[in-house]
């Protein structure tokens, strides 16, 4: 990085409040300063810049388009320094340990075992937040996510906690008697799929098989998908992780099974120091396995 091309950090600051409070009059209550101090810092960054980070046209001033980049650059960049600061000198401790994952790893893997955590960690105050979506881990914000795939997500740290392909299964009763010798004999099955999801209809999309859940498909929160299974009422993708016991059991059949590329959950953090509280997750998490 060269520091000398860098524009003032003061300037920064300034466009940073003003963008965060939407005028000038905020943000100068915001950094302690005057109004007409903010309008000069803005105006000298542009200077430095040499761009137009401000639309003056209107009654009132607004972000351009690469006001709107820098700007999300400075929430960022301001905020992983602030989540930095306040890690160090513990202010952050009293936070609540936010953890994002999947509705089914929640229910089927993670919600049993976390007893053990609580009993070993009771001044840690947890957050789960179980969503089908993939969110992003800002500053003061998510501390770990547990994400399935095949790791590797850009600017993230990541560590493979349970290596699980996927699998299609069903009960035994919705099966039997079916001819299932591939993917095409599957299209005829109703299928389960978890809401904000397409699993069922892209493993099949796949493997040629288009257009077959049109009319033969129900949508469900995740952590009831297995639970509609195991009752006979249609297929499911999922791992293998969350069907062993099942298919032990009798009371799910794997129909198809992924090679093995190793895929799992992960643990997926920012870069840099965790929170004390969430080190002794993620170290609970390693010893669980």
């Amino acid at each position: 990085m060269k520091w000398k091309d860098m524009p003032p950090l003061a300037g920064l600051r300034a466009f940073a409040a003003f963008a965060e409070t939407g005028n000038v009059v905020s943000a100068g209550e915001e950094l302690n300063v005057t109004h007409a101090a903010i309008s000069q810092h803005l105006r000298a960054l542009e200077r430095h810049m040499g761009v137009a980070l401000l639309d003056r046209s209107g009654r009132a001033l607004s972000l351009t388009d690469e006001g709107r980049q820098l700007a999300h650059s400075l929430t960022v960049g301001f905020g992983a320094i602030a989540s930095v600061v306040q890690e160090l000198t513990g202010r952050d401790a009293a936070r609540p340990l936010h953890i994002s994952t999947t509705p089914s790893f929640a229910a089927n893997w993670l919600m049993p075992r976390l007893p053990d955590f609580r009993m070993a960690n009771p001044d840690v105050e947890l957050m789960i937040d179980p969503t089908a979506t993939v969110v992003e881990l800002n500053p003061g914000g998510i501390d770990v996510a547990l994400r399935y795939g095949s790791g590797g997500w850009a600017g993230l740290d990541t560590e493979l906690l349970i290596a699980t392909p996927m699998v299609v299964s069903g009960a035994p009763a919705l099966i039997k008697g079916r001819k299932v010798d591939e993917p095409k004999d599957l299209a005829e099955f109703p299928w389960l799929e978890e809401l904000g999801t397409s699993e069922a209809s892209t493993w099949l999309e796949k493997r040629g098989v288009s257009g077959a859940l049109a009319k033969n498909r129900s949508q469900m929160p995740g952590n009831l998908v297995l639970d509609g299974a195991r009752n006979g009422q249609g297929l499911a993708v999922s791992t293998r992780l969350f069907v062993e016991g099942d298919v032990a059991a009798g009371r799910l059949q794997i129909l198809f099974e992924e090679p093995d590329h190793g895929a799992g959950y992960h643990i997926v953090t920012r870069p840099g120091v965790m929170r004390p509280a969430a080190r002794s997750f993620v170290n609970w998490l390693r010893r669980t396995i």
